[in-house]
């Protein structure tokens, strides 16, 4: 490939911004960045002019787009709801899968686990959600269990490609399935959950170390009888070293709780996510076989009106942070790209504009608009 050098921008680096500066990039990597706009001889040029040039977001909890799901196990699915995703900013993606069955997660994986041997670098791994997740907050919308230890072994040993399993923490078995994930390298997440401190606590120590979609899908401060507790969410805000994601699109919480969570977790234990389904970045008719529906810009379960996932873009969370939650834009980038890659245990080639990183370079006006994307060294715009 030949050498490109982005110039004349202002460019995030993890030391801070660099103005009027230059990328460098060969061979799908960032060969250097400096503070000099000069031109380089036989270097393809590109003008940022004055635009921030950050690095691509990391998408962590995220279902579908286009119409398309990764759940309809094929590569065409795949594919479409990885490249929507990239025109709008996600370089590295986790396909998700929630509690579709056992033959469906290994369909689902088993595409994944291809992609990704066959050289497919935007796919970080595989996302599983459930199905070991509570029934007092699933209330029978989706199958769940407990865990199995025969079933969750066959799939870690069937899906290689698992980076990541969300489950409920005060199951019985929980801890147990927390430590045997956590030992093949992959993230234990607490999600769907009515847990109290004390088996949030339990379940941090047995390695469940992230709590997804804080707020959603988890109990919050309650009574009972005359007794207060702590629930979930506080739990979750008390132990300093859990990190944590937020669905930052203004319906699954508002802006003055994005900020409180940026004010009490902070931008390096905070990641964006858009828990986005098929309707994401969608423009079609409505789906007859999907279980959700669009209403007034909201996404609700066909069953009872719940709200469900998100249809938002890792661009547009990052707006929201900046305009509505008044978080500074870098942290607001940060937590869209280095948090996640550090979660996913990623950093070390993606999530920040480093020499010897993967190319994954976007370039916003000051409005915080996305205007060009390059991924591993392609410009895709």
């Amino acid at each position: 490939m030949k050498l490109i050098q982005i110039f004349n921008g202002k460019i995030l680096t993890p030391q801070g911004w660099i103005n009027n500066g230059s990328i460098l990039v060969n061979e799908g990597r960032i060969l250097a960045i400096t503070g000099s706009s000069l031109p380089l001889e036989n270097a393809e040029m590109f003008d940022a002019s004055g635009r921030y040039v950050i690095p691509g977001y990391v998408a962590m909890n995220i279902y579908g787009a286009a119409g398309s799901q990764f759940h309809d196990a094929t590569e065409e699915a795949f594919n479409t709801v990885i490249n929507t995703h990239l025109a709008h900013g996600t370089t590295t993606i986790f396909p998700t899968v929630g509690a579709v069955g056992y033959d469906k997660l290994l369909e689902t994986g088993k595409i994944c686990t291809k992609l990704m041997e066959g050289g497919n670098r935007l796919i970080g791994g595989l996302h599983i959600v459930g199905p070991y997740l509570s029934p007092e907050i699933t209330k029978g919308r989706y199958e769940v269990k407990l865990p199995d230890r025969s079933k969750y072994e066959k799939v870690v040993s069937e899906l290689p490609c698992i980076k990541r399993w969300d489950a409920s923490p005060e199951l019985p078995g929980a801890q147990q399935f927390a430590r045997f994930i956590t030992r093949k390298g992959i993230l234990a997440a607490i999600s769907h959950t009515m847990a109290e401190y004390g088996d949030v606590k339990a379940g941090f120590d047995a390695g469940f170390v992230h709590a997804a979609q804080l707020y959603n899908a988890m109990a919050g401060f309650h009574k009972r009888r005359e007794y207060k507790y702590e629930g979930t969410v506080e739990s979750v805000l008390l132990i300093d070293e859990m990190t944590t994601e937020v669905i930052a699109d203004l319906v699954h919480l508002p802006a003055t709780i994005l900020r409180l969570v940026y004010k009490l977790k902070g931008v390096e234990r905070t990641a964006l996510v858009t828990a986005a389904l098929r309707y994401a970045a969608y423009d079609g008719e409505e789906l007859p076989f999907s279980k959700v529906y669009i209403e007034n810009g909201i996404c609700k379960l066909k069953s009872d009106g719940t709200v469900a996932g998100g249809i938002s873009t890792m661009d547009q969370l990052v707006r929201n942070m900046v305009i509505r939650a008044e978080v500074p834009f870098e942290d607001a980038v940060r937590m869209a790209s280095e948090t996640p890659a550090r979660i996913m245990n990623v950093i070390d080639r993606v999530g920040t504009l480093e020499k010897g990183k993967d190319a994954d370079i976007l370039l916003l006006d000051h409005q915080y608009n996305l205007t060009s994307v390059w991924s591993k060294g392609v410009r895709i715009f």
